[in-house]
């Protein structure tokens, strides 16, 4: 059982970094925080169950973009940052950081089988002193409901013998001025104890810390902050709709909107939600909310107007090609621009690209695309058979041949006005020619 003098000693190692660091989950959450404690002299251990990660790690070199390898290298051939797929040594660090997916199933329901997989993987190696904290985002009460009694099977008990506490995650894959530094990390335990360590660990490499009383509250926190987004982008989504109907162009109204200094907050509209928190995690309570007999209407309406984003903007390619080129999709070579989630990113999670081209596919089409930050379609659960294409060159000759563009992520590295003038028809879903400058002439909105 954990003493006062035993919790010191813990805290002390934490603050001077001589506390051993795990973080398991080595991708775009997990990576930058294993780097934000090596870079301050901390020892890092991560863990992956993808052996290239770990081999990466320990040549120096990068497999994220928005890391490079110097930046790699610099703390991993020092021995400050290792890296293992060898669970059993989970014994070995003081403080575990738990950073791995937490998606949907194909029902729209929390699939935690990551998490309770590496929470399995924990317990067989857990020691007493431990600090394990959960920063992948789930439905309140995971951390206490799901974890907790994982780790308490073996006879050793939360807040005594180890502590357990949660901070979401808040990384924005490509922003270069909130980052793991500078923004600050909630944290949520349910004994004193366990957030007065959490909170050390993460001020150990300069972060700032937000606590709050529970686990259950932290994990709310980050539920908000994402439905608060994804209800915002719907709202736009649904007036782009209505806007488009009556020949109002909801970009320039969104443009003129924002100018007022108060009461407004600008959100855009766009092709479909992507990436790892927004389509997911307001789905997480919605699902945990029928436990306590409530219906997330709100929520779920926003779902459902987001999703049908991409339907919408395949309807508006196909009445683009019948009104001006006098064609179908069947039979139509179509280019898509960018596959990721975002603008100058490499992440293609649950990116609306990758369905998009699915749909245009199952209508016949012949897709192929151009993305300057992602040369091949990655390996996804929901889009298997897309795995392996590769992203055409460009070339304004070749893209003068297909029958229309579609502008599905707006990366800066794409030259809009070229695009505009060498293409047949542009169907353009994030208002990036006309921001480019571009003639407009072939140029319709979606």
């Amino acid at each position: 059982m954990i003493t006062d003098q035993k919790l010191d000693v813990l805290l002390q190692r934490i603050q001077k970094k001589e506390a051993l660091i795990g973080v398991i989950g080595l991708g775009y959450v997990g990576l930058p925080i294993c780097l934000a404690f090596a870079e301050v002299g901390a020892r890092v251990l991560g863990f992956d169950k993808d052996p290239a990660k770990p081999a990466s790690i320990a040549r120096g070199e990068t497999y994220l973009k928005q890391f490079s390898s110097e930046r790699i290298a610099a703390v991993s051939q020092t021995g400050t940052f290792t890296a293992t797929t060898d669970m059993g040594r989970l014994t070995e660090p003081d403080v575990i950081l738990i950073c791995v997916p937490t998606p949907l199933t194909k029902h729209q329901e929390p699939d935690l089988s990551f998490v309770v997989a590496t929470a399995e993987a924990i317990a067989a190696c857990l020691r007493p002193d431990q600090l394990i904290i959960l920063e992948s985002t789930s439905y309140p009460g995971t951390t206490n409901e799901v974890v907790k009694p994982i780790f308490e099977r073996g006879g050793l008990k939360s807040g005594l013998d180890f502590f357990l506490a949660f901070s979401p995650e808040r990384e924005d894959p490509g922003n270069e001025i909130h980052n793991t530094l500078t923004t600050p990390k909630v944290v949520g335990a349910d004994d004193p104890a366990s957030r007065a360590l959490a909170c050390a660990a993460y001020e150990s490499y300069g972060g700032l810390t937000v606590p709050v009383s529970s686990s259950a509250t932290a994990e709310a926190v980050k539920i908000t902050e994402n439905v608060f987004r994804a209800v915002n982008i719907a709202l736009v989504n649904e007036l782009k709709v209505v806007y488009s109907r009556m020949g109002i162009d909801v970009w320039e109204v969104i443009e003129a909107a924002k100018t007022k200094p108060f009461g407004y907050m600008p959100f855009y509209p766009g092709p479909g939600l992507g990436g790892h928190c927004i389509p997911i995690d307001p789905f997480y309570l919605t699902w945990k909310a029928r436990e306590f007999g409530m219906s997330t209407r709100f929520i779920e309406l926003a779902g459902q107007i987001n999703t049908s984003m991409p339907d919408y903007v395949v309807a508006q390619l196909s009445s683009a090609l019948d009104q001006r080129m006098q064609k179908g999709l069947c039979g139509s070579r179509i280019l898509v621009i960018g596959i990721a989630y975002k603008k100058n990113i490499d992440d293609t999670r649950e990116s609306p690209a990758l369905l998009l081209i699915e749909k245009l596919e199952a209508r016949s089409a012949m897709v192929e695309f151009y993305d300057p930050h992602c040369a091949t379609i990655p390996m996804t659960r929901e889009h298997a058979s897309l795995a392996g294409r590769s992203s055409i060159e460009w070339d304004p000759v070749e893209i003068s041949k297909f029958d229309a563009v579609l502008i599905v992520t707006d990366h800066d590295a794409v030259d809009y006005v070229e695009l505009a003038s060498k293409a047949k028809l542009v169907v353009d879903a994030r208002n990036a020619c006309v921001r480019a400058g571009a003639d407009l002439s072939k140029v319709v909105p979606a």
